[in-house]
């Protein structure tokens, strides 16, 4: 049920955190990765390594706010391999750590082009490639403040309720085309991207006191769901929120 053997995975923002992570769990399952972050350094590094464990990769440099790079990055996709069967819109930007009303507009439109926009364009390319080949699976990486609003991450909260909609808008316009739309939401995972969370202990502290697991995530935590979600075990489930926190969203009292 969880065999992607001869799969075809895009995976944005994938050269380090839960882009890397998912990325070597779908090598390791069958899969035929593509992973894309800006840089190349980066993804060649994490290529070497899924390449090291006998895993087919194919690094290609794209930026998520550029519409134009994500649809080379399709094209290259499906010239390397064919097809496109899964697609994972990992990549992320937060910019701006503090209130909404103090944020310059040149932070909401970096915020919005990359996390959302990006993400539309990259998702209208692939699935015109899944259409013609039957179907097949797209994983929204959002989060838990795309539920609850984050402290002092108005911004980026905002941007992935959006992504939470989009998710489930998705789910309903393409089920007739067999295509899955589904979203994850992490909570604080050690990453490099969410460091100001959990390597300062002012804020770490509290947010450990609200998890029942007393534990930030790790990469490879949220990878398990993002496999099930590109598997043809979650063929029956689309357009679902699916929280990876540690319990951190649970309403205790």
């Amino acid at each position: 049920m969880f065999d992607i053997t001869g799969k075809v995975a895009i995976i944005t923002g994938a050269s380090r955190g839960i882009g890397q992570a998912i990325a070597e769990c779908y090598a390791a399952a069958g899969a035929k990765v593509v992973i894309s972050s800006r840089k190349l350094d980066g993804l060649n590094t994490a290529a070497e390594k899924i390449r090291a464990n006998g895993g087919e990769v194919t690094p290609i440099a794209a930026h998520n706010g550029d519409k134009a790079a994500l649809q080379a990055l399709v094209n290259a996709a499906v010239e390397k391999y064919g097809r496109v069967d899964i697609l994972v819109n990992n990549a992320a930007t937060n910019p701006h750590f503090g209130t909404l009303l103090e944020a310059e507009d040149s932070l909401w439109q970096k915020t919005i082009e990359v996390n959302i926009m990006g993400n539309i364009w990259l998702t209208q390319a692939a699935v015109k490639i899944m259409r013609e080949h039957g179907g097949g699976k797209i994983i929204n990486v959002a989060s838990v403040v795309g539920l609850r609003p984050g402290t002092m991450q108005g911004i980026y909260s905002l941007t992935k309720a959006a992504l939470i909609n989009l998710t489930q808008t998705l789910a309903m316009e393409l089920a007739n085309d067999n295509i899955q739309v589904n979203a994850i939401a992490p909570g604080v995972v050690k990453t490099k991207f969410a460091s100001a969370l959990w390597d300062n202990d002012a804020v770490a502290e509290p947010i450990l006191a609200r998890t029942p697991q007393h534990r930030f995530g790790e990469p490879n935590d949220i990878a398990g769901i993002a496999l099930y979600l590109a598997s043809p075990a979650s063929n029956f489930a689309t357009g679902g929120v699916f929280v990876v926190d540690g319990g951190l969203n649970l309403p205790m009292i």
